[in-house]
């Protein structure tokens, strides 16, 4: 048990190494191959639409195949050839293409790996968190290091670093465990009811509401600190603190999960995001910008385990892999779309802190509909014991 769980928590780190690359430093090198702000939210949104597209189809995949180690291993293996080609072009038709095809295999990698690490914690009756906080780690340790590398042999080291890290990713996903298939049959029946049930389409609105700054954040964090001043070791440093953060928040995850209900945390998360996005768009240097990304583990994780928690309490066990995509397709996709290319033409037409701006109003307009959700709960729990 100790072994298969050492390995798959070497796979996060080194998967989560990757995504960081891909997410933290593809703007800065779209914008070092000289994409405009516009330019660089519509390939990150045509990606984002083609990640609505993928996580459902690998998702459903893997439960129809009852597997998911196999998949990820096919998404990670196209992901670190492409991720290649991708640090290496400078035209946009082809950065459009290679963007677009990491959408395609890298992302959908996410709620995969999410899904495996939530199922063999489950099997193993041990917390999410001490699993996932190896991704975290991962994710801090890359962006710290690449942002120094990048800075110290160019901007073209990003394919050849990529290339390193997605091979030992590669290389760890061969021998982790497969998570335990379930032996309910396919339901399409109860998967319908699970989506036209009021209770869960309320669910995935908030869901968009939170994430869809959140990813514009994601999209943005790097030319926003470029564009005040800051260099690209600086951008890793703001990854690096956020992803440090994130460490702390999924080692108490499970603590913090039994004392609090999920809808509660949730509604906590929107708030802090609302500060978050003010105190940047007020940043008078990138410093600050670059600190107040610490904040990222109170938001991004309490927000994130609550609605994994929150969903798998609601969905039929044998689509929660499924589940876990639809929930990536929300965060990762259609707020991807609306955050990247709504949030270039804002940066480049108003500039980043009007962006922050906006994106404060968007995420208190989260918060204010989780205190409603929450209202309504409470109610229904009353009614239920009356």
């Amino acid at each position: 048990m100790n072994l298969e769980v050492q390995r798959l928590r070497a796979y996060n780190f080194f998967y989560f190494s990757i995504l960081s690359m891909f997410i933290s430093f593809l703007p800065v090198y779209l914008s070092f191959r000289g994409i405009a702000p516009g330019e660089l939210g519509l390939l990150v949104g045509i990606g984002s639409f083609i990640g609505i597209l993928s996580q459902p189809f690998w998702g459903m995949l893997s439960d129809k195949a009852k597997t998911l180690k196999r998949i990820i291993l096919i998404t990670v293996g196209c992901s670190v050839v492409i991720g290649f080609l991708l640090f290496t072009s400078s035209q946009f038709l082809v950065l459009l293409f290679l963007v677009a095809a990491m959408y395609f295999f890298l992302m959908p990698t996410d709620p995969l790996t999410e899904s495996l690490n939530y199922r063999v914690a489950e099997n193993h009756q041990i917390s999410f968190g001490s699993i996932r906080t190896y991704g975290a780690i991962g994710f801090a340790t890359s962006s710290l290091v690449i942002g120094w590398m990048v800075d110290l042999w160019g901007m073209e080291s990003l394919a050849w670093l990529f290339v390193g890290y997605g091979v030992l990713t590669f290389g760890f996903c061969l021998f982790v465990p497969d998570a335990p298939a379930s032996s309910k049959k396919l339901s399409f029946q109860e998967l319908k009811q699970f989506f036209f049930y009021p209770r869960t389409l309320r669910f995935f609105l908030l869901v968009l509401l939170v994430s869809t700054p959140h990813r514009t954040n994601d999209s943005f964090l790097g030319v926003y600190v470029q564009s005040l001043g800051g260099t690209t070791g600086e951008v890793g440093q703001a990854w690096f603190l956020a992803a440090v953060s994130e460490v702390v928040f999924f080692a108490i995850s499970t603590w913090v999960l039994r004392r609090w209900s999920e809808m509660r945390l949730i509604m906590i998360a929107a708030a802090l995001y609302t500060l978050r996005y003010v105190l940047c768009a007020i940043a008078p240097s990138p410093d600050w910008v670059v600190y107040l990304q610490i904040s990222q583990g109170i938001t991004f994780v309490i927000f994130y385990t609550a609605s994994i928690q929150y969903l798998y309490r609601i969905i039929p066990e044998e689509w929660k892999a499924t589940g876990q995509t639809v929930l990536a397709v929300l965060f990762f996709g259609i707020s991807g779309i609306v955050g990247s290319i709504a949030g270039g033409w804002v940066f480049q037409q108003i500039g980043g802190d009007a962006l922050y701006w906006a994106m404060a109003c968007f995420s208190f307009a989260a918060f204010l509909y989780s205190l409603l959700l929450r209202a309504k709960l409470t109610d229904q729990t009353e009614c239920s014991h009356q």
